[in-house]
């Protein structure tokens, strides 16, 4: 009777009562049927599940997945799941040759859906998925939606891992607030990890691992004055052509490159070598492979039903229902998850602007206006300012960046001032007119100068990074170098104008691999960069560009101290429109700091040219793009330079400069 009372209390194990007692035993207020394959155990309590449901638990992966344990004595692997439409669901692997009746889970008697069970013995390593039979008798087969890690590509099952890293980066996790604060310098390298370099260039299916990578990308990074890179999404995915936008493993790291410690040295490695880390992450949508989340048990469990909200027409993908609490519960565990676990410094969170609005790619008529009758995808919000706050509250020294190309308000608005609560926004603005000004030939530049000074106008309505991303290098889209007008010589002044003018403006930058050295070809997921192109000169001095401006970047506190407040940038010059000269100051906590930027973007090259600065009277030029070093030409440069005081007691002067052609200089 004293068994029978406490099977009363915990409702868990109602259905072991018709067995004899002999064959069961008790441990962590669980009754254990010794004689069953799976036995029925629990991580789960009331209030986990509560949260759970309510869209509130930020650590579900504590609970789901795959869990080594020790019960009664014996080592085995807890499992649990969620299948809500589920009639039967059972757990096959090679452990038991993959036999849909030999390892069933046990439902939760509490309603939620969960269902659950320990397989003692099981080791570390083993191949394993869910056989559900749903609605209308429907079976699938299905990896783990919460599996750390997945069997490699094409192969498709979920694998028992047990993470024991060891971390060595305790320095930079300790002084990171520093690094990632919105005040220090942002300069990301994005790259594709799989093409940044490969052991056989002539091999698209080799690929260095995590370990390798960090061997051959932390040196270059660190030399080349990158503050962060940004991984474009290792999360698991099945199809190599979709860069890793159609997840299927939102807890595991793509076996292509290794296990999850590998990618915890890589990140190691780069935490201490003072390189913060970004990942690239997707909650907006998923692909409808037969082993991910789409139709998980029968029936539309993790996507809307509604195929006007569920349904990405341009990505023939699914998106997520955010009105359910357990898929919000979800995506914020694995971003709580890499942030935890991974220790990245921050997410770029990807298709803000598709998660957001109900009409995103769809025509009138293919999608149903909200209960306002707007476009606004209000679940959606709610799940967003969640992650936010989840994230800034848990990991006060991270960010997370929103890739966003409309101009809906509020993104990076504290969420308790109405907005979404990012750190920071993709200015995809920026990055379309200053592709537009530099598109046009100089020729016809002083027409469209608005386009070039036009970001100052909305700057200050976001804190913005200025993308340089892989989006704009794919096919059809063609190469930086090849985006600029003019000879060879001209592209080249152009490309380092521009890279000049992305430092100087103010906002955090972002770079894709290969741009640095003005690669010639398109980006293609299946080769490796142009490496081969630092053999010529060019390319080369176009690489120290970018080198000598990533750390002057990090050098000159006038550049990022105050990169999102009105204090940190002032028009000097907008009013030459016909000779293509413009100027302006970027501006530190203190005057000493402060730095003049002068831009010629015409073919002409002036000499003797009068300007009037206030606040300073003496200026040397600490950056010319037409430096010899750079493949300028050399002239027009400011090694002198004669200094006109005007009224001294308000510090107005008047420098006297040469400005080279297609051209951006630095002065201090």
């Amino acid at each position: 009777m004293v068994r029978e009372d406490r099977a009363i209390k915990f409702p868990t194990v109602f259905h072991y009562l018709s067995y004899h007692y002999v064959n069961m035993a008790y441990e962590n207020d669980h009754f254990v049927d010794t004689q069953k394959n799976v036995w029925n155990y629990s991580l789960w309590n009331e209030d986990a599940v509560f949260q759970y449901q309510r869209g509130e638990l930020c650590t579900a992966y504590d609970f789901f997945g795959a869990h080594k344990r020790i019960v009664l004595g014996k080592s085995g692997y807890y499992f649990s799941v969620w299948a809500p439409h589920a009639q039967k669901v059972s757990l096959i692997g090679e452990f038991n040759g993959w036999d849909a009746h030999a390892h069933p889970l046990y439902a939760r008697l509490d309603h939620s859906g969960i269902w659950e069970g320990f397989i003692p013995g099981l080791q570390e390593g083993c191949l394993y998925k869910y056989h559900i039979t749903g609605v209308n008798n429907v079976h699938t087969v299905k990896a783990d939606p919460y599996a750390r890690m997945a069997e490699l590509r094409p192969a498709t099952a979920s694998q028992t891992i047990d993470f024991n890293y060891q971390w060595y980066d305790r320095s930079w996790m300790k002084a990171r607030k520093k690094h990632n604060a919105l005040d220090a310098p942002w300069n990301v390298y994005e790259l594709h990890l799989g093409s940044w370099m490969k052991p056989n260039p002539f091999d698209e299916n080799s690929f260095n691992s995590y370990r390798q990578m960090a061997d051959l990308l932390v040196p270059y990074v660190k030399e080349m004055g990158f503050t962060h890179v940004e991984f474009m999404p290792i999360t698991e995915y099945p199809y190599d052509k979709s860069w890793g936008y159609q997840c299927t493993g939102y807890f595991a790291t793509t076996s292509r490159y290794g296990t999850p410690e590998d990618l915890m040295y890589l990140i190691d490695t780069l935490h201490q070598n003072e390189i913060g880390v970004i990942l690239d992450w997707v909650p907006s949508h998923f692909p409808g492979d037969a082993h991910g989340l789409y139709m998980f048990d029968g029936a539309h469990t993790y996507e809307y039903a509604d195929m006007r909200k569920g349904y990405h027409p341009d990505w023939n993908s699914y998106i997520f229902n955010y009105k359910r609490g357990e898929v919000c519960s979800f995506l914020l565990s694995s971003a709580h998850f890499w942030l935890r676990y991974f220790h990245v410094d921050g997410l770029r969170v990807d298709a803000v602007n598709s998660i957001i609005r109900l009409d995103f790619s769809r025509k009138e008529g293919e999608w149903e206006p909200n209960e306002y009758g707007n476009n606004a995808n209000i679940e959606a919000i709610d799940f967003i300012r969640k992650l936010n706050s989840m994230v800034y509250s848990d990991f006060p020294d991270t960010q997370t960046i929103a890739e966003e190309a409309s101009d809906w308000p509020g993104i990076t608005l504290p969420i308790d001032q109405g907005g979404f609560g990012f750190g920071m926004k993709w200015m995809m603005g920026w990055m379309h007119d200053t592709f537009r000004y530099f598109k046009t030939h100089h020729h016809r530049r002083s027409f469209i100068q608005d386009t070039f000074t036009f970001s100052m106008m909305y700057y200050y309505d976001e804190k913005f990074m200025l993308p340089l991303s892989h989006d704009e290098v794919v096919h059809g889209k063609s190469p930086m170098i090849y985006k600029m007008q003019g000879l060879e010589h001209e592209k080249f002044a152009n490309l380092r104008l521009l890279y000049g003018y992305m430092y100087t403006h103010p906002g955090g930058k972002l770079l894709f691999m290969g741009n640095e050295f003005g690669q010639t070809s398109e980006w293609n997921e299946s080769t490796e960069v142009n490496w081969h192109l630092l053999e010529h000169v060019s390319h080369r001095k176009m690489r120290d560009c970018v080198k000598f401006l990533s750390h002057l970047y990090k050098q000159e506190p006038a550049l990022y101290e105050n990169q999102f407040t009105p204090d940190g940038f002032e028009w000097i010059e907008t009013n030459k429109r016909a000779e293509g000269v413009l100027a302006y100051k970027r501006k530190g906590k203190q005057k000493k700091n402060d730095l003049l930027v002068v831009v010629n973007t015409s073919g002409n090259n002036y000499t003797q040219w009068g300007m009037t600065v206030y606040g300073k009277k003496a200026w040397k030029e600490i950056f010319n793009s037409n430096d010899i070093a750079y493949w300028g030409s050399g002239e027009y440069n400011n090694e002198k330079m004669d200094i006109r005081i005007i009224d001294k007691k308000h510090l107005k002067c008047e420098i006297i400069l040469n400005i080279p052609a297609l051209s951006i200089s630095i002065f201090k």
